[in-house]
């Protein structure tokens, strides 16, 4: 049965159907060796390439949903591949027969902690979406003192390269000097996010561990390098949260 290219590219992780009906009326999309337009369909036997990379095609809608937490170390990329043969993420997950894990955003280089993964492409676009209003929470080590006035400002919001950013909520979680953590509540996944709003103050983030992904915390029993699957009921709900209603 033939859809929507927007829609297949979606489920197969590829992008957002918006981001994709851009890239198609840029002209960066071919299916079967001609330029897409808006309104073509396809099917998962059709030749499809972005930007000239063809991309391989999943049956996601007709399994069920699968998401994985996995707690990424500092020192690992989101992506499948590097050109400095960094260390992925995807070396330590397990093997996904007819399909591949799609990664809910991404944490930088250095930066550590809760990572989801899913077999449904729609669905990790929909988390990702500024629209689902997800809070993602971390613990952060800052070097230098952090005032009143630098809280406030990121309660209120600073201006960014990339527009205004704010905070939802920040709290002190203890230590001293040069090893003084908060706890800090954002609900977008803009890159550096966190980093970037401390140094908007003059201020040094030492380290960063994601905690928490809307209702999903990472395990205290999960090692880093690890990863757990959420049972039905709980990726049921999550998926619910983001407004899936296709589940």
């Amino acid at each position: 049965m033939s859809e929507k290219i927007q829609k297949v590219l979606a489920n197969a992780g590829v992008g957002s159907r918006r981001q994709i009906e851009t890239w198609i009326r840029e002209g960066r999309i071919s299916i079967n060796g001609s330029i897409a337009t808006i309104g073509d369909r396809m099917t998962l036997t059709d030749k499809v390439r972005v930007d000239g990379r063809e991309i391989k095609l999943i049956r996601t809608q007709s399994e069920k949903i699968r998401i994985l937490l996995y707690y990424k170390p500092e020192g690992e990329i989101c992506s499948r591949s590097d050109p400095e043969n960094r260390p992925t993420i995807f070396d330590h997950l397990p093997m996904l027969r007819n399909g591949r894990w799609v990664a809910v955003g991404r944490l930088d280089f250095n930066t550590s902690g809760l990572l989801l993964l899913t077999n449904h492409g729609s669905l990790a676009n929909k988390l990702m979406h500024p629209s689902a209003e997800l809070e993602r929470e971390y613990a952060v080590r800052i070097q230098g003192e952090v005032t009143p006035t630098m809280l406030k400002a990121m309660r209120n919001g600073v201006e960014l390269e990339d527009g205004i950013a704010h905070v939802e909520r920040i709290e002190d979680a203890g230590g001293e000097g040069v090893n003084h953590w908060y706890n800090i509540i954002v609900k977008e996944g803009r890159n550096r996010i966190v980093r970037r709003l401390f140094e908007s103050q003059g201020l040094n983030v030492s380290r960063l561990i994601r905690i928490r992904f809307g209702s999903v915390e990472l395990p205290r029993s999960l090692k880093r390098g690890q990863w757990m699957e959420l049972s039905k009921e709980e990726a049921l709900d999550l998926a619910a949260s983001a407004g899936l209603a296709d589940t």
